[in-house]
Formats: structure tokens, C-alpha cells, sequence
């Protein structure tokens, strides 16, 4: 659970907690509070099995919007995403930078980098996924993790990516242990392709800033790090 959502329950628990405690003072009916509360639990309730938790999401995404740093920090992991999955022959598909833009591509979730896998899916299927596929792939996963602390020196995003890669380690059987020593793996060779690419990297974080294409954002990866020199 990332931080925008922990400061919204903490918020809400505050919020009910002082209107329960000073509604007498203010003269609000002790059962306002708890009507307020059972409605809010059955929004919650429905928003979870109808929408899969959709509705949450957006509102998460829309609370989180206002900070500008948060605003940031999303553009930055999810480049961090693109160069390295660029990088490492995955193709990408699209990218959203919030759930309003991933809502409105008719994308789950939160939005991110979307990637092409089909490979992937038809490995897994029959049973023989390869050492290489398992390493270019978590490596991709941990990519934004990579990319807020090489940025930021720590990342408060990469639930969800840490949530892929222990599902796929659950998947192969196993154990969580080597999961942990993977993702610790995976961040450092996401780290080293960054640090490796940064004026690439943060011609990228510009692009996507603008919204550029897939297409446009691979050109400006492709593009040679300094101009070349006139002819003489």
C-alpha cells in the first residue's frame, strides 16, 4: 500500500474518531456518524466485488494528483520501467502515468508501462520458463523501484511490482526466500542499466512528460547521447 493511501485511511480513521468523540459538543446525532461510517463501508464493500476496487483507485489516484512530487515520482518509476524494458527486448505496449489515464485506455489498475507478454504467457503455460526470461523480466519489475532511488534514495512506490514477482516465484514453486534474494538481484541489474543510461533516462522522463508516443519515446533511447558533428 503506498503512502497517498495510508495518509487517506489514517485521515478517515481521524476523521470519524473526532466526530464521534465531539458530535454531542457540536450537536450531531451519534447516529449521523454512524450512518456516515455504514455508508462508507458499503461503498467500500461494493467498489471491492463490483469494480474490483477500481473506484478506490481512481479516488487514490485523484487525492495523490495534487502532489506535485508524487507526480514526479510516478513519471520517474515508470521510465525507469521503459528504459530498462527497452532495453532488454521486452516490447512495450503503452504507458499511463495515473489510473484517470489507465481508466480511460481501458487499462486496469493504476496505469504504469504495459509490455507485450506473450512469450512470457506461453512459457509459463507449457511449464518450461527459462532461467533468461525470468531474470529480463524481474529485472523490468524492479525497474521503477530502481529508478525512485537512484532519483529520490529510497522508493515509495513498487507494491504492485514487488506483488508480480513473488506470484511468479509462487508459481514456479519456489521459496520466498528465493524470491527476496531475487528482487534484490533484479533491482541492482535494473540500477546498474540506469545509472549506465541516465542522459538517456532523463530524455525520457521528459518525453513521457509530454505524453509522447511508445514509438517517439524508443527514438529518443535510440538517439545517440550527443549530436553528431558538422561536416567540415
Amino acid at each position: 500500500m503506498n503512502q497517498s493511501a495510508l495518509n487517506l485511511i489514517a485521515i478517515t480513521i481521524f476523521s470519524f474518531t473526532m466526530l464521534s468523540l465531539l458530535g454531542p459538543v457540536v450537536h450531531v446525532s451519534p447516529l449521523v456518524t454512524a450512518i456516515a461510517a455504514g455508508g462508507l463501508l458499503g461503498v467500500a464493500t461494493l467498489d471491492t466485488f463490483s469494480w474490483q476496487g477500481r473506484g478506490g483507485t481512481l479516488l487514490l489516484d485523484w487525492v495523490a494528483g495534487f502532489s506535485p512530487e508524487h507526480r514526479a515520482r510516478v513519471l520517474r518509476h515508470e521510465a525507469g520501467h521503459f528504459l530498462v524494458a527497452h532495453h532488454l527486448d521486452i516490447p512495450i505496449t503503452g504507458y499511463t502515468l495515473s489510473a484517470w489515464e489507465a481508466l480511460r485506455q481501458g487499462q486496469p489498475g493504476a496505469g504504469g508501462v504495459s509490455f507485450d507478454t506473450t512469450h512470457l504467457d506461453t512459457e509459463l503455460a507449457q511449464g518450461k520458463l527459462s532461467a533468461q526470461q525470468i531474470d529480463r523480466y524481474c529485472t523490468v519489475w524492479m525497474a521503477g523501484i530502481a529508478a525512485e532511488t537512484l532519483v529520490y534514495g529510497n522508493a515509495e512506490g513498487g507494491g504492485n511490482d514487488r506483488q508480480t514477482l513473488y506470484m511468479l516465484w509462487n508459481g514456479l514453486r519456489r521459496s520466498p526466500a528465493e524470491a527476496a534474494l531475487k528482487e534484490r538481484w533484479a533491482t541492482l541489474q535494473a540500477k546498474n542499466l540506469l545509472e549506465a543510461n541516465r542522459t538517456a533516462y532523463d530524455r525520457l522522463v521528459k518525453a513521457m512528460e509530454r505524453r509522447d508516443s511508445v514509438a517517439a519515446c524508443r527514438e529518443v533511447l535510440e538517439s545517440p547521447t550527443t549530436p553528431p558533428l558538422p561536416n567540415a
